[in-house]
């Protein structure tokens, strides 16, 4: 899933992005993952879409893969994998950061946001999409009134102590990490980094886990002859961690 060098002047400051992406900034009113879609037929590979705001790290980035759409949709493990490597560079000491399959992002069992994928209406199965966009959100700041930590099951960055994280660090660090597992793909293939994003789900004893062509999940538990399979494609229709009445992560 190569990513390109097409460029566009963003109208914001520029973040520190590694070669070869090209940042396009939106204000506080924007949505990234909608804009993304909407420019990468003409941007192309390596755009990359910010949104400066206080309270999300908002980021999406166009990907062009090489691959036929059936298996390309792996790129949602790629992304996401990317995306907890960038929260444990800066997270605290012993903080426990799961991935909460496909999609989600849980710190010490409080959501605090997660990945999505598009590709083009009406593509074909076995034919490479033209672009796909990989989009994250993650809260950095909880804007509901009331204490703290009141609601276990939902958390913001800043509740778990990631006090000096601001959010365009977050997405520079999720950049440098995108392009690294994107490169191991490319050079030892997709196991390479199953293997990282499978790590990044919450333990349970005599399971194994893996992911096969088509991106679904295969489980297999101890003793047991059957192999139950949880089917990706469904669940990229509606992201379990985002609220589709506020565009951002439940709360």
């Amino acid at each position: 899933m190569p990513l390109g060098t097409r460029r566009r002047k963003p109208f914001a400051p520029e973040l520190d992005l590694p070669p070869p992406f090209t940042l396009v900034t939106l204000r506080e009113v924007g949505d990234a993952f909608s804009h993304a879609v909407e420019i990468a037929p003409k941007q192309g590979a390596g755009t990359l879409v910010y949104v400066g705001r206080f309270d999300l790290a908002e980021v999406a980035v166009v990907l062009e893969p090489d691959e036929p759409l059936r298996t390309a949709r792996r790129a949602l493990y790629v992304g996401m994998t990317a995306l907890i490597d960038a929260l444990l560079t800066h997270s605290p000491p012993e903080k426990p950061i799961v991935i909460e399959w496909p999609d989600a992002i849980r710190i010490d069992g409080g959501l605090v946001g997660g990945g999505r994928l598009a590709w083009p209406d009406g593509a074909r199965e076995d034919d490479p999409p033209d672009w796909m966009v990989f989009g994250a959100m993650i809260r950095t700041v909880s804007m509901n009134e009331g204490e703290p930590g009141l609601n276990p099951l939902v958390t913001a960055l800043e509740e778990e102590g990631f006090t000096d994280l601001t959010a365009g660090s977050l997405v520079e660090s999720f950049a440098r990490h995108l392009m690294v597992h994107i490169d191991a793909v490319q050079e030892q293939g997709f196991t390479a980094v199953a293997r990282e994003y499978l790590q990044r789900l919450p333990r349970e004893a005599g399971v194994r886990r893996d992911i096969d062509d088509g991106g679904d999940l295969l489980v297999r538990r101890a003793g047991k002859v059957e192999v139950a399979r949880r089917k990706l494609l469904p669940r990229l229709a509606a992201p379990s961690w985002l609220d589709l009445e506020t565009g951002g992560p439940r709360a």
